[in-house]
């Protein structure tokens, strides 16, 4: 779908982070670890735990009649980066017994360093006759326990083996996001699946509203039509080149298919082409999972006309093939004076992958609540990621954005419009980066954020078809 109308450009500043450098997006400030606390001299050294990652260090050894042993080193019981403990206090000296014995080190509770090992000083000689007691010898270093490490694991829910692909997967068993909600998705439920291997036989199979589940086996082109009640898999190596058209789709499942569009061979002027995948006139209720969709003449999956209630997991985005212009990917509202837009556009974008060639819309969103979590954005050489536009409201959490340009570019937005970005990742980018507005919507549905600790790692591994 076409943007028939730009607002007026203004100038965004530039953002720089140094080469190398992370910036974590987001207002929650890192914990902070306690002090250490530190017991005076006494009897046998003891340990004292501290809170929230701080250390703690041992008391130091009693006086005894004879020779004052050293203090034990500290254990720090903090997890992750707990200081070590203290030397223990010199032990007293005493009559003329032998030295204190070695202070042994502290251990580490997830991964701080370890506690400094007990040194004894000599005493001075306090019975009559009582020569001084010789110094304990230095405790040994800590052990280094690591500890549980969080990992992104993109485990949305319930699990279920996909036996279609080439080989067999565990994908989430069911959808997540706005295409849950006023009535869920079921698609063609659990009716005998059909197999079709062209053009003809998947339209007709797709077409009209009884429930269907649809097999693509094979490659083949053209323009696809897909009508309501439908899951749609694609096959091992499955692929549709041309135009996948929904226009009025409802209760739509389409997973595991690759889907090449006709990259301006239809019309010079790109943007007057056709998209990769066409979601318009009030579709509903669709869920896109593990697609690769590249080469849309205007976009690759764009999303307008009131369309409403749609989730896009785990699927790349890409652009190959062609020098350049209109390289944009996923346009949510077509137009500023699309108002009858307002209340719908309802979209969730979860573990995508947008990656090479891609210049713009990724998403560029208009009056829509729009929701972009666990995303991978590596398209380098781009104008803008996330498109803020008149009326949007997007909550951007918990995304990797690595070496590209203007990851959140609000030059079209409105008064009206928010970004409310939190938890992202922002690495050797250039431009806008920052968030607008506060009254960010709130989603109505669970969802599960995975950390960004390996996520960009397992979205390449995992997005896309299999």
């Amino acid at each position: 779908m076409s943007e028939r109308r730009f607002s007026a450009f203004s100038v965004v500043a530039l953002w720089l982070v140094a080469c190398g450098g992370t910036t974590s997006g987001g207002n929650e400030p890192p914990g902070s670890g306690g002090s250490g606390q530190t017991n005076s001299g006494g009897g046998a050294g003891t340990s004292v735990p501290n809170g929230g990652g701080g250390s703690s260090s041992s008391t130091g050894g009693g006086a005894g009649a004879g020779g004052g042993s050293a203090g034990s080193g500290g254990s720090s019981a903090g997890a992750g980066g707990g200081v070590g403990g203290a030397a223990g206090a010199a032990g007293r000296g005493g009559s003329g017994n032998t030295g204190g014995s070695p202070g042994t080190g502290g251990s580490i509770d997830g991964g701080g360093r370890g506690g400094a090992g007990g040194q004894g000083t000599g005493g001075s000689a306090t019975g009559t006759g009582g020569s001084a007691g010789t110094g304990g010898t230095p405790g040994t270093g800590g052990t280094i326990d690591a500890g549980p490490v969080e990992m992104a694991t993109g485990i949305e829910g319930a699990q279920a083996v996909v036996n279609y692909t080439c080989t067999p997967q565990t994908w989430d068993a069911a959808a997540v996001g706005w295409a849950t909600q006023s009535g869920g998705i079921t698609g063609g439920g659990t009716v005998a699946a059909t197999t079709v291997t062209s053009l003809a036989a998947f339209n007709t199979a797709a077409g009209g509203t009884a429930q269907r589940v649809i097999m693509v086996s094979g490659r083949f082109s053209g323009t696809a039509t897909i009508g309501s009640n439908k899951t749609i898999l694609g096959m091992c190596g499955a692929e549709i080149d041309g135009h996948i058209q929904m226009g009025g789709s409802s209760n739509v499942i389409i997973r595991n298919l690759k889907v090449v569009g006709l990259n301006c061979t239809d019309n010079a002027d790109c943007q007057s082409g056709a998209d990769a995948i066409t979601v318009e006139a009030q579709a509903n209720h669709l869920w896109f999972d593990h697609m690769d969709v590249s080469n849309g003449s205007d976009g690759n999956l764009d999303i307008t006309q009131a369309s409403d209630f749609v989730t896009v997991s785990w699927s790349k985005f890409s652009y190959t093939g062609r020098a350049g212009g209109h390289q944009f990917s996923n346009l949510v509202g077509a137009d500023d004076g699309d108002t009858g837009d307002t209340g719908h556009l309802r979209v969730t974008w979860h573990h995508n992958w947008w990656s090479t060639g891609v210049q713009d819309r990724m998403p560029r969103v208009r009056f829509g609540q729009v929701h972009v979590v666990n995303g991978l954005y590596t398209a380098t050489g781009d104008d803008a990621c996330v498109g803020v536009g008149v009326n949007a409201n997007i909550l951007l959490e918990n995304n990797i954005f690595i070496n590209v340009q203007d990851p959140i570019e609000t030059a079209h937005a409105n008064a009206a419009s928010i970004v409310f970005s939190r938890g992202n990742i922002f690495q050797m980018v250039v431009g806008g980066f920052l968030g607008m507005g506060t009254n960010v919507f709130t989603p109505p549905y669970t969802y599960r954020v995975d950390t960004t600790n390996g996520l960009g790692d397992l979205i390449m591994a995992k997005a896309g078809i299999k």
